[in-house]
């Protein structure tokens, strides 16, 4: 492999292991305000028991987050010289805005959060976590305002020549609401909630199936299940305007979602299926005409296609496609979950269906995935560029790093990646296993026995 596939792999890899947390920070974030803000308005001791508990699994997703993170940082500069005179003026105001604005906010409340309960009043503790909470919201962001500009580029114009060429900020609110930012923002910050509900709704299910903690598991499960269900249909929401906003911005990214080939006709919807990209071609069912409805709201309008693009200038296809089919297929099977476990609340079975509730066990891989595919989908849709339209990927590279100093870079992190991952579930199982700390008061069980 060239020095220009292997610091793709790198920065991929290390990025990928990286997305593993914020999305569980964030989530968990928004779930121990709503926990929290029931025990202020209930006083009942199983909510503050929920909150301490979940407290301590957001401590440890925070602090894996922050130790991958650092990592990708130095990339740009390693890997990325080039890259990183090009945009850094961009790129240093959105990264320099998120830890001012978002991590200090995170991080200087966050002691508070954890070892202030019996402390300070309970109406200041709860602000120390609407804070943290905030600022773990914050930093997604800046980091989706950076990452769109890469995508659609706006507020800026560019000094220089050739290597010397670099992007200048014109415009700062221009560049933070570019025209993909917000819409991507929503789609990130609602795949972050799932990612959060769906880690409590399956240590939830898990002590329900275990006999274990049944009132406090049932308690998180109703709270992390509402959650769940919101962020899973507004991602059909979020997830369509998205398509709408690449259709006007980068036509290119949309034809390779669903592999649509000619330069001017109406695009037909892929339920799933391969591209050739030989003969430019897919197979798999499909709905005629399903892509322009989808985008136009009107069947017969034509779709930008692949056709329309020099073979230089488009993306890996069939990888493309591949990403973002099963990022809509998971995307819709945690709708169908959230569905049926609160149809199953309702009718009072929920507690006692043990097949769903081993679904809902396994479910914690389901956001995940699809957050990781939806990045896959963005970032491999951009190529050939890196700013899309300005800055091509191979362009990008620093120019003294060789492949043999990016091999042994690559496997080193790949080393200790792979023991803080461990180190990560090892310690997360702890905690689940060891449980809430408090012991649960009888009446509780018994006011919660009763299914709502």
């Amino acid at each position: 492999m060239d020095v220009l596939a292997l610091s793709r792999l790198q920065f991929a890899f290390t990025i990928a292991f990286h997305y593993i947390y914020p999305p569980l920070s964030i989530g968990l974030g928004l779930l121990l305000v709503c926990m929290e803000a029931a025990y202020l308005r209930t006083r009942k001791p199983l909510y503050r028991q929920m909150t301490k508990f979940w407290v301590k699994v957001f401590a440890l997703t925070f602090a894996m987050g922050v130790a991958t993170g650092i990592v990708m940082e130095f990339e740009f500069g390693t890997n990325w010289a080039t890259y990183s005179r090009y945009v850094g003026d961009v790129f240093g105001s959105a990264l320099a805005a998120e830890g001012i604005f978002a991590f200090f906010l995170e991080s200087g409340f966050l002691a508070l959060l954890l070892f202030g309960w019996d402390r300070v009043g309970p109406t200041l503790h709860f602000f120390s976590t609407v804070m943290v909470a905030l600022g773990s919201m914050f930093s997604a962001v800046w980091i989706v305002a950076a990452n769109s500009w890469m995508q659609t580029p706006a507020g800026f114009h560019v000094v220089g020549e050739g290597m010397q060429a670099r992007a200048e900020i014109t415009d700062f609110w221009a560049m933070v609401f570019n025209p993909s930012s917000m819409d991507r923002l929503s789609h990130v910050v609602l795949g972050c909630w799932q990612a959060g509900a769906f880690l409590v709704l399956s240590v939830s299910a898990y002590y329900l199936l275990q006999g274990r903690h049944q009132a406090f598991a049932k308690a998180s499960m109703k709270i992390a299940l509402c959650l769940a269900m919101a962020a899973s249909v507004l991602q059909l929401v979020t997830g369509h305007q998205s398509a709408v906003t690449v259709s006007r911005h980068q036509p290119a990214k949309l034809a390779a979602f669903e592999g649509h080939y000619p330069s001017s006709a109406p695009g037909d919807l892929h339920l799933f299926g391969w591209v050739d990209e030989a003969e430019e071609t897919v197979s798999g069912p499909r709905l005629p005409r399903g892509l322009s409805w989808l985008v136009h709201g009107n069947p017969r309008q034509p779709v930008t296609g692949l056709q329309a693009f020099p073979p230089a200038d488009r993306p890996p296809v069939n990888a493309t496609f591949q990403c973002f089919h099963a990022m809509v297929a998971i995307g819709l099977g945690l709708i169908a979950l959230s569905v049926l476990g609160v149809w199953h609340w309702w009718r009072g079975s929920l507690w006692t269906t043990r097949w769903l509730l081993w679904l809902f066990v396994c479910a914690v891989l389901g956001p995940q995935l699809a957050n990781q595919l939806g990045w896959l989908t963005a970032e491999l849709g951009r190529q050939p560029w890196i700013v899309y339209g300005l800055l091509r990927t191979s362009e990008g590279l620093s120019r003294t790093v060789t492949a043999n100093m990016v091999w042994a870079s690559l496997l080193m992190f790949t080393c200790i990646y792979v023991l803080l991952f461990a180190l990560f579930i090892f310690l997360l199982d702890q905690k689940i296993r060891q449980g809430p700390d408090e012991a649960e008061p009888a009446d509780l069980y018994r006011r919660h026995a009763q299914p709502v």
